[in-house]
């Protein structure tokens, strides 16, 4: 069986038991370790025959629905762990209009969050929008190649390394303006699989990976691209935790609320909330 998802540290923490034989009765798995951009692009616009089971942003889910389940478990979810725009200096958000902003994907749910929160809260325009991987975000905001960025995972653990302000902190805002989590990473399935027995094998890794903390640690490191070994594991607290197991009520609505807003702005297509339910038995 074929399986995409990113390196980062919450993805390999969760799915170390899945492809490392851990879990009985699950196939061998072939891992495809790809950025979320790479992903999101293979979910809308690749053959599906490619991956059976992929990692995505929330905001390509609305494409990818009509080929893939979304698999209530595995994915990224929660408080406090929102996306963050950084500025070089303190800046407020209005100082950005027409300004070149840094973003990591136009189709993550960062970006989805960044232009929600600025229909909402800024007077006018912001200027370019400059796509790059995330690990580059930072030294670019920082030597002044674009005014702001838009940043996700570990960097918000060490953006102030790179003496950079925080403009906005997105999960803050959606949490405050909704009371909701935050949904950010999906996990799908092709929906000619059973669904069912999926989900199992991935809740089972989750388990076992809270369960022997220890057993994925080099797997993780292997992937967490230079990270030290403590900003992984804050990485991995963060991420991972009870919508990890299960999205269940709460996250449902959370995962409605986002795209729907996003539908009435005119970002993603409408998505009908039995579409979203339909791999929970």
């Amino acid at each position: 069986m074929k399986i995409a998802f990113s390196p980062c540290p919450n993805d390999t923490y969760v799915f170390h038991a899945l492809t490392h034989g851990k879990i009985e009765g699950a196939p061998d798995f072939q891992v495809t370790y790809a950025d979320i951009d790479v992903t999101n692009t293979l979910a809308i616009d690749g053959d599906p025959d490619d991956h059976d089971v992929m990692k995505i942003s929330f905001a390509a889910l609305p494409w990818a629905l009509e080929d893939y389940h979304l698999i209530p478990c595995g994915g990224a979810l929660g408080r406090g762990c929102g996306p963050l725009v950084l500025t070089n200096g303190e800046k407020q958000a209005q100082d950005m209009i027409g300004k070149r902003v840094a973003v990591p994907s136009e189709r993550s749910t960062a970006y989805m969050l960044f232009r929600l929160w600025a229909k909402q809260q800024v007077e006018g325009q912001f200027g370019e929008i400059v796509v790059m991987p995330f690990h580059q975000i930072m030294p670019a905001v920082k030597e002044g190649e674009v005014d702001a960025g838009l940043v996700i995972h570990e960097a918000r653990f060490t953006y102030e390394k790179f003496g950079l302000s925080k403009l906005v902190d997105l999960g803050d805002w959606w949490e405050t303006d909704t009371g909701s989590p935050i949904p950010l990473g999906a996990i799908i399935a092709k929906r000619e699989l059973d669904v069912s027995t999926i989900t199992d094998w991935i809740r089972q890794s989750i388990e076992y990976a809270w369960a022997h903390p220890e057993a994925s640690k080099s797997y993780v490191m292997e992937h967490a691209q230079e990270m030290d070994e403590h900003v992984a594991a804050s990485h991995i607290d963060l991420y991972v935790n009870e919508f990890t197991r299960d999205l269940g009520t709460e996250g449902y609505r959370a995962i409605h609320e986002l795209l729907g807003r996003a539908a009435e702005e005119g970002i993603v297509p409408p998505v009908p909330k039995e579409r979203l339910y339909d791999a929970v038995k």
